[in-house]
């Protein structure tokens, strides 16, 4: 079933941008930590880049359908682009099929040109859509103690980093909206900024090339797990040469000692990205059944 149901979402390709029920701007007023500069977001063959107002757009099952679970999806590129097609909107609509309300967001990419500290900027925006879920979850018909965050390659750091740093905010959050989510599906994710694990591309559009030693600590999110870090299930490729596999096996290592709920998947091909295996339906099958096994669906 997921099979014909990825294959249908891949058919779409190019019109997937129109199934998105609604795209709304992330913030209401003034986005937090923006500079005045000029608007130059491109969106190339489903890659989009310079984003600097960041949207959720909306993908809820068919009416009565809805299973009350929701997930908040954070495309991968580096931090340097969004790769919002694929890792995005299909994923979203695989969702929707299954009762799951998903919503993409496109986040700010780091840009000393856009903000006035581009560390936090993608982290206040993933912290404002979860706010955001959780505050309307009523008017979209969702369950508020049942929404997750999930990321692909460094949006898997985003993703991550999102579970592991709630308990500051980054944001406006003067209702007191709790910001923490309630699970994490990362996949391939980037999870450390340490030097021999990391993705040093993301590392260093997140972080710049002076990075200080306090925060390439701060963003290795293998050390910031504790006994309230959420659940997460986690993929990844064992020959993946361009986020190692170390990443993932030492934030499941940290969640374990915690006794978390997590799952870890490693493949021995699939490089990064998954792009010819495994297939969709394999890894995502495996997801599902993992929010089965913790009750965050039927």
């Amino acid at each position: 079933m997921y099979k014909f149901l990825f294959s249908f979402v891949l058919l779409a390709g190019s019109f997937l941008t129109g199934f998105a029920q609604k795209e709304i701007p992330l913030y209401t007023g003034a986005i937090p930590n923006a500079k005045e500069a000029a608007y130059e977001e491109t969106n190339t063959k489903g890659v989009v880049r310079n984003v600097s107002k960041p949207t959720l757009s909306v993908f809820l099952p068919p009416v009565g359908q809805s299973n009350g679970a929701a997930v908040i999806i954070c495309p991968g590129g580096g931090y340097g682009v969004l790769v919002i097609d694929r890792e995005g909107y299909e994923v979203a609509q695989a969702f929707n099929r299954l009762g799951i309300a998903a919503f993409v967001l496109k986040y700010r990419l780091p840009s000393d040109k856009i903000m006035k500290d581009k560390s936090i900027g993608p982290l206040q925006d993933a912290q404002q859509a979860i706010k955001t879920v959780r505050e309307r979850a009523k008017e979209w018909n969702v369950d508020a103690g049942k929404i997750g965050i999930m990321g692909f390659s460094a949006g898997g750091h985003l993703a991550s980093t999102a579970g592991t740093h709630f308990d500051k905010s980054v944001i406006d959050n003067k209702e007191k909206t709790s910001i923490k989510p309630d699970f994490m599906v990362l996949v391939y994710p980037v999870i450390s900024f340490l030097e021999a694990p990391t993705h040093k591309g993301s590392r260093s559009n997140l972080l710049g090339p002076t990075a200080t030693d306090d925060q390439i600590k701060y963003f290795s999110n293998e050390l910031q797990v504790n006994q309230s870090t959420p659940p997460a299930f986690i993929t990844h490729a064992g020959d993946d040469t361009v986020v190692p596999v170390s990443n993932s096996l030492m934030f499941y290592e940290a969640l374990s000692k915690f006794k978390s709920p997590s799952e870890l998947h490693i493949y021995s091909n699939g490089e990064h990205g998954f792009l010819k295996t495994p297939p969709f339906d394999e890894w995502f099958t495996r997801c599902i059944n993992w929010m089965k096994t913790n009750q965050f669906i039927p």
